[in-house]
């Protein structure tokens, strides 16, 4: 009986056409987002073209509609955003290119209204722009769309792109655009930024703000982001025509010293068989104020090094940024080019320079990454008056990961965070704390030697004697 009645397809078919028909319009009463869905079904059933005009009335809804968005509505709308996405590229597009290529730019159009009435902060709307800027490339390759048309639209769309939805569609659209196309949409930013700013009056200038070189305008801004917008579309174009050269134009000789503008033009300098000059900029990089250069900027000088055919100062520099910064990429980098049985005597020695490094929790981090928890517990044994509770990003996450096999450790970086939440008196995490202690409690059976440790029972007793006052987070040890 129970295999009768198990929901699937086959059992539900057994029900037949009419009774499945009868639930399907009573389970869709009150539910818009059901309905929606069995009328795009029965429009399927009459070719694309009706499907289509079912789409095209369900953008115009969602285009027209005005109330504010809150987190509780999200999902429903991103449900919907994607039901309608994947009906074009999935139905229409494939019985008429055209008629989808116009949907999707009516889809994108969306997003504007959308963001503007829209708290949502989870990024999970803005997801289903990027990927219809995907869709749109897809759809206008099938479609033909002639290169000129593409990159007028593109260049409209870019120019619009108040909340980021079309970060990423001058990428995606460049192989249907095709050097023409390039070529086309390259010159129409070229002619914007060349256009002259309006500037009105000062009594009708719109102020925004104060900032530490005086007033803020609307229309400096504007100015500023106009600029911003023409430079990233142009950087992106130079990518997409594999033009170097006109990627370096659009940064300024002051940006070109910055260390990580300075990787990205090394990269790609490397990629053009131009490794020479790609060291040349990673050294002009100035570094006034900053103690190491970012990882970025290491990378790209290691991928210069072995370009260059300098592979002995590659390993020399990799074991250097290793030894600053313990970043395990450096590390592995390092084995990888070393020879069998050479990279365990290797990794030993990164292991024990880690243990004494002067910063305890990033060698905790290092280890815990790697991953290396037995030397992760090694360190916290070894130097736990050391340890912080006060890092709430590092410490749970270091406790759970020794907890299974190396419970002391576990429980030493549990009453790292117990102890700094009760003697600086922090009563928003007594809560915590108290989650802390009894994770301590449920450790103690798995721990034979406790050592120099106190057992968790003397631990607790000496809790209540320094504490005793802290009723807030006694309350809640169960």
């Amino acid at each position: 009986m129970a295999a009768k009645t198990t929901l699937n397809a086959k059992n539900l078919e057994s029900l037949g056409a009419p009774r499945l028909a009868e639930l399907l319009v009573e389970i869709s009463m009150g539910s818009a987002a059901h309905k929606r869905r069995l009328r795009m079904e029965l429009a399927g059933n009459h070719g694309s073209a009706e499907v289509a005009r079912e789409v095209r009335k369900r953008l115009a809804s969602i285009a027209r509609a005005r109330t504010l968005i809150n987190w509780r509505k999200v999902k429903a709308l991103k449900s919907d955003l994607e039901t309608q996405r994947k009906t074009i590229t999935e139905t229409v597009a494939a019985d008429d290119p055209q008629e989808a290529f116009e949907l999707i730019w009516q889809f994108l159009a969306l997003a504007n209204s959308i963001f503007e009435r829209s708290s949502d902060s989870s990024s999970s709307l803005i997801e289903s722009f990027h990927q219809a800027c995907e869709d749109a490339a897809a759809i206008a390759a099938s479609a033909k769309i002639g290169s000129d048309v593409l990159a007028d639209k593109v260049f409209k769309a870019v120019q619009d792109d108040g909340y980021g939805q079309y970060d990423n569609l001058i990428t995606a659209m460049a192989p249907a655009l095709g050097k023409d196309g390039l070529d086309r949409l390259k010159t129409l930013f070229v002619q914007w930024s060349k256009e002259p700013k309006d500037k009105p009056s000062e009594d009708k200038r719109e102020i925004i703000g104060w900032g530490s070189a005086g007033t803020l305008y609307e229309d400096e801004i504007y100015g500023t982001q106009r600029d911003l917008t023409v430079r990233i579309a142009l950087q992106e174009i130079a990518d997409a025509q594999g033009d170097v050269d006109a990627y370096i134009a659009q940064q300024s000789e002051k940006t070109r010293k910055m260390p990580m503008i300075a990787a990205d033009i090394a990269n790609r300098l490397v990629s053009a068989g131009r490794a020479k000059e790609a060291l040349e900029v990673l050294n002009g990089v100035d570094t006034t104020g900053q103690a190491d250069r970012p990882f970025e900027w290491q990378l790209a000088r290691v991928e210069t090094l072995e370009a260059l055919g300098r592979a002995e100062e590659a390993q020399s520099y990799r074991w250097s940024c290793f030894e600053q910064s313990l970043h395990g990429e450096h590390l592995k980098a390092f084995l990888k080019r070393l020879p069998d049985f050479d990279d365990l005597e290797a990794e030993e020695k990164a292991f024990a320079y880690a243990q004494a490094f002067p910063d305890v929790h990033q060698a905790l981090a290092f280890f815990l990454n790697w991953p290396a928890p037995a030397e992760a517990a090694k360190l916290v044994m070894r130097r736990k008056p050391e340890l912080d509770g006060n890092l709430y990003e590092l410490m749970p996450a270091a406790a759970e990961a020794l907890a299974e096999k190396h419970p002391l450790a576990a429980t030493i970086v549990l009453r790292s965070m117990i102890d700094f939440t009760l003697d600086s008196g922090r009563s928003s995490r007594y809560k915590y704390a108290a989650r802390h202690l009894a994770d301590c409690a449920s450790l103690a059976p798995h721990i034979n030697d406790f050592g120099n440790t106190r057992t968790h029972d003397v631990y607790v007793a000496e809790l209540k004697r320094r504490h005793s006052k802290r009723h807030g987070f006694w309350s809640q040890v169960t």
